[in-house]
């Protein structure tokens, strides 16, 4: 890694101009209070969880949202909201190190596809705007609801306050209410919306233009995450960002290429870890 980038990173994040983008790998230290059991937060991870623990069938076990679909098609779409909520909602969790670290570098916009509330956690101490995406409600064109945290609850809100640090959860969360995106019906509504220009409200489409990302803890192989993650980040500025993600395959790298992102051959924690004392030596970047 070229010895500024660490330098350019820290001081986009903590400035507004880069924005984290947080992917399931940012949980991999999470386990339960309790226990060594780890948080489910990737596809594999999940699926086994929501069937007790059990494989399900080749075809479902290729992604979350599939296997979502069937449960949902089998025992109701209530029965998937109840995983989710008893997962995330309900289950002590140990903090995970990263959330830490954006805990003490408090960024003003971050994104975050986990359905866990450890960002939310992060900024209880100080107000915020919540954005929590939505998908076959009726009633309404958009795919978000909006809050604002008061320092002891979240309120719904019409608007965002700009002056305060945003925090958009697209596939949903517990709290304040339980709401996710999760089976493949949920995913073709949001993201059919999403590229409509309905899933993002308006001022922060006027916010993130020319901001740049840094990814962090997802890896590019599935076309749903990148169906999302290629939305949300649309009007980025040149170039997109960067991703932490060592070890990409051909298809990752040809994406990566295609939207801009560069590949930083690092995990996140030995990024984080970097940032906190010397830069590693070990990591490197591509240019895809």
């Amino acid at each position: 890694m070229p010895p500024d980038l660490y330098d350019t990173l820290q001081a986009g994040l903590a400035d507004g101009s880069i924005v984290p983008y947080l992917g399931p790998g940012v949980l991999a230290d999470v386990t339960q209070v309790d226990s060594a059991v780890r948080i489910p937060a990737d596809s594999d991870s999940l699926i086994l969880a929501m069937n007790d623990g059990r494989p399900m069938a080749p075809k479902l076990m290729y992604e979350f949202p599939r296997a979502a679909m069937n449960i949902e098609l089998k025992r109701g779409r209530s029965a998937v909201t109840r995983f989710l909520t008893r997962t995330y909602g309900e289950t002590a969790w140990t903090r995970g190190a990263v959330h830490e670290w954006l805990k003490a570098l408090a960024p003003r916009y971050v994104v975050d596809i986990n359905r866990d509330t450890q960002l939310q956690d992060s900024y209880a101490h100080t107000p915020h705007n919540l954005i929590v995406g939505i998908a076959r409600m009726a009633g309404t064109a958009f795919r978000y609801k909006l809050y604002r945290w008061d320092g002891s609850a979240y309120h719904p809100t019409e608007a965002l306050d700009l002056a305060l640090p945003i925090l958009f959860k697209p596939m949903g969360t517990p709290q304040p209410e339980a709401s996710y995106i999760a089976s493949d019906a949920d995913y073709v509504d949001y993201i059919t919306e999403l590229m409509g220009g309905f899933a993002i409200p308006p001022q922060l489409k006027a916010l993130r233009a020319g901001k740049r990302y840094l990814l962090m803890g997802l890896r590019l192989n599935r076309d749903t995450e990148r169906m999302v993650m290629a939305d949300i980040v649309y009007n980025a500025g040149t170039p997109t960002g960067w991703i932490l993600l060592p070890d990409a395959n051909a298809k990752e790298r040809r994406f990566c290429q295609k939207l801009g992102l560069q590949i930083i051959d690092s995990d996140i924690f030995t990024f984080i870890a970097g940032t906190q004392t010397a830069r590693p030596a070990l990591a490197q970047v591509h240019p895809c």
